[in-house]
């Protein structure tokens, strides 16, 4: 079953993510990837995560399905305008790819290349609105289509952010434009999560739950002051600096959150960013 059937039947469903490598050694990405074959529904392929220039998500997309896993082609409206992004959803979908992430995507500013021109001429609204005339047979020119797509397109959104009410606008909005499922950034706070989700009920939609794997109490330290919408609390810092085995104190928070909200939502999106090798820990420890 795809992760649209996967989702339309009530399973739950578990997504991680595999970020592709700066340069052409693809040797690590693949191993990760096996590490996740038969233990998620679907892998996230980013799209230059943080700006950072790397393989493109629609080449590491195609790379992940010839292993044999169902991808998500993350796309950021940042680096290609309306031709560009319109061009790699038909490329995405002739290649078998189907499941779609629209994101508005990181400042260059934060990245490897900041002077960089950013181009944002579409954003995430307006992206998945142009997926949407794509399935209709009409590009944002208002030109006809030689054949239609069918895509499965997603959104992001932020749980934990303060003030909320604006999240669950964009929310609305994106659904509106056609959003069918979401990933949410790192949730930390399964109370502030289930008010959340108590919120967004009236949308009807599959929110997957996002997991941020800690590596250790500087990181969460460094999320709390730079990630805006993100907070780990004091308990769990204290938790991560105590620990003498911070990978396992790190694998033992993530399931134990996972654990609490797996009856809120309708599926767990784990970012382990760069600690592939120990998301079927998580999944063992959270019974998944």
């Amino acid at each position: 079953m795809s992760l649209r059937e996967k989702l339309a039947s009530g399973k739950f469903v578990v997504t991680a993510e595999v970020g592709p490598p700066k340069g052409v050694d693809i040797e690590e990405m693949k191993k990760n990837a096996e590490l996740l074959k038969d233990r998620v529904d679907a892998v996230n392929i980013t799209d230059q995560q943080s700006s950072v220039m790397r393989i493109g998500s629609l080449a590491g997309a195609h790379l992940v399905k010839q292993w044999g896993l169902e991808p998500v082609f993350q796309m950021t409206c940042r680096d290609r305008n309306r031709l560009a992004l319109q061009s790699d959803l038909l490329n995405a979908y002739v290649m078998g790819i189907e499941n779609v992430l629209c994101l508005t995507g990181d400042h260059v500013a934060l990245g490897d290349h900041p002077d960089a021109k950013p181009v944002f001429d579409l954003d995430s609204v307006s992206l998945l609105a142009a997926i949407k005339g794509l399935e209709q047979g009409r590009d944002l020119g208002g030109k006809e289509l030689a054949g239609s797509p069918r895509f499965f397109s997603g959104a992001s959104v932020t749980p934990c952010a303060e003030p909320l009410e604006p999240q669950i606008i964009k929310m609305e909005k994106k659904v509106k434009a056609g959003a069918q499922f979401f990933q949410t950034q790192a949730v930390y706070e399964p109370r502030q999560f289930e008010t959340f989700m108590q919120s967004v009920k009236h949308l009807n939609v599959p929110v997957l739950v996002g997991i941020v794997l800690l590596r250790s109490a500087a990181m969460a330290r460094f999320m709390n002051t730079n990630v805006a919408g993100i907070f780990v609390p004091d308990a769990l810092i204290e938790e991560m600096d105590k620990a003498e085995k911070k990978a396992a104190k790190g694998i033992e928070i993530a399931a134990r959150l996972i654990t609490e909200m797996k009856d809120m939502c309708q599926g767990v999106h784990i970012m382990a960013i760069g600690m592939e090798d120990r998301v079927p820990a998580i999944l063992d420890a959270a019974g998944l």
